[in-house]
């Protein structure tokens, strides 16, 4: 019984002493900051003063043009083609590409209108008609009988265009042979045509030996000389010249 006494009392003690001594601990550990707090405001001239690039933080991405695209893309090509470090290297290459490129259209540009200069059927570049006669040669072929030949063989010797000055005459000698008779003119005939009909033997001859010219100069497609062209011109003035006598 006493025992049980002396043990009762211990723990007792000891449960009276234990918050006490929490207590002491926390007291001595903990302090309360009593300063005064001054609050602080940024609204005012706040954004004013820390404005600018220098304080520009955002990542300003610049949209790129067809051309820049263009580059990179070539640079990259040149690249991978010719095995090169795709970098300053590989830009130059480009850039030298394009320059090239760039004298290569100039050359070809020059080239041309020095041909046109040059070629006289080229002269439509300065505004003046370009041998507009030989577009109407298909018309004339359908309207023989209402065309001025010696005007049209006059302009085309002008221009120095033979070859076309002998077509018209070809066309003319045809009208006059229509006039008087001796063919039926159709433009789907050939020059074998007209010859089976002619019946006067010597203007047979003569048309057999104008056709070969015309044929040999136009669809031949020589260069006819001036010296030539008077040659040929005779024959067939005087065929056209004994048709209507």
């Amino acid at each position: 019984m006493k025992n049980h006494l002396f043990f009762f009392l211990i723990i007792l003690n000891l449960s009276c002493l234990y918050p006490q001594s929490a207590n002491v601990s926390l007291k001595d550990t903990l302090s309360i900051d009593q300063s005064i707090v001054s609050s602080r405001n940024f609204e005012n001239g706040f954004k004013e003063k820390y404005t600018g690039k220098a304080y520009d933080y955002e990542e300003a991405v610049a949209s790129k043009g067809w051309f820049t695209r263009f580059k990179e893309w070539l640079a990259e090509s040149l690249s991978n083609l010719f095995d090169i470090d795709q970098g300053t290297d590989a830009e130059s290459l480009a850039d030298s590409v394009i320059k090239t490129f760039y004298v290569l259209i100039i050359i070809a540009v020059i080239f041309i209108i020095v041909k046109l200069i040059m070629n006289k059927e080229g002269r439509w570049v300065f505004g003046k008609s370009a041998n507009k006669s030989i577009l109407k040669v298909d018309d004339i072929e359908n309207n023989i009988h209402t065309t001025d030949f010696n005007t049209l063989i006059f302009n085309a010797v002008n221009e120095t265009n033979y070859r076309l000055a002998v077509r018209y005459y070809y066309l003319w000698l045809l009208k006059e042979l229509t006039n008087y008779h001796l063919i039926t003119y159709d433009v789907e005939k050939t020059n074998s045509d007209y010859l089976n009909e002619i019946t006067n033997e010597q203007i047979k001859a003569n048309f057999n030996y104008a056709s070969y010219l015309y044929n040999y100069i136009w669809y031949g497609e020589f260069k006819v000389s001036k010296e030539d062209f008077e040659k040929v011109s005779r024959n067939f003035v005087q065929l056209i010249n004994s048709v209507s006598s």
